[in-house]
């Protein structure tokens, strides 16, 4: 899977696709497919501070755009990573760029499992949350925090964002990363961008029309990708 997901990340405007893993294994499955792959220390805390690990070992100018595409999107869109490269380029106040859009089913909307996120008038995160944000008062008036009957509540005017988990980084800012102490909203709600935030970070926020490829987190998950990627590999055609 590491290697379809490479193959994507190629498949954009990058420079460069380099493979990060603290697993030998992983590196030599690259390494026999032609992908580039750099082995990690075992120990890091999230996959941020494995990549700061990295931008380290290449070099990385501080100002170079480093885009986070996690092992387990087989069938991530090479168009959302330029997007979310080119947006961070745009904004030389923020040191983190992400990817967010409109969630349409209101389930989702109170799964704790769907990130949301809520930005100001110039596109910047206010905040991340697993929880319902905005909440809209006036629709939701008297809905539980947790709605026995999702069909019963509506969704509200404002548009509630789902947050998309792809980052650019500059490196600059990843290599400060680990030394960032643990923030209290981080552990809370289990969001390493929180993080950041807490400490004064400004990440900007590109909104698409278009829901993300389904990931890899189940062996349920597994088996749907692989009949879209079958399904892809049809429609391309030999």
């Amino acid at each position: 899977m590491i290697v379809r997901v490479a193959e994507r990340a190629h498949a954009s405007s990058a420079r460069r696709t380099v493979v990060a893993t603290d697993a030998p294994s992983v590196a030599q499955a690259c390494a026999d497919h032609g992908i580039e792959a750099v082995l990690t220390r075992a120990d890091h805390p999230t996959g941020t501070d494995r990549l700061a690990e990295v931008a380290t070992q290449l070099g990385l100018p501080d100002d170079a755009i480093v885009v986070n595409v996690q092992g387990d999107e087989p069938l991530i869109d090479p168009t959302l990573i330029d997007e979310v490269a080119l947006h961070l380029s745009q904004h030389a106040d923020c040191a983190i760029a992400t990817a967010a859009h409109p969630l349409h089913d209101i389930a989702e909307v109170f799964n704790p499992n769907v990130v949301k996120v809520v930005c100001d008038a110039a596109g910047r995160a206010l905040y991340f949350s697993r929880a319902p944000i905005p909440w809209a008062r006036d629709a939701w008036a008297g809905v539980p925090a947790v709605p026995a009957a999702m069909a019963q509540v509506p969704l509200p005017a404002m548009p509630v964002l789902r947050h998309i988990g792809l980052y650019a980084y500059r490196a600059g800012f990843l290599r400060r990363f680990p030394t960032l102490a643990a923030a209290p909203l981080e552990q809370t709600e289990a969001l390493e961008q929180l993080r950041a935030m807490w400490h004064g970070e400004r990440i900007a926020v590109v909104e698409t029309a278009a829901a993300p490829a389904p990931g890899v987190d189940t062996p349920a998950d597994l088996e749907r990708v692989r009949v879209l990627w079958a399904e892809s590999m049809a429609q391309d055609g030999p």
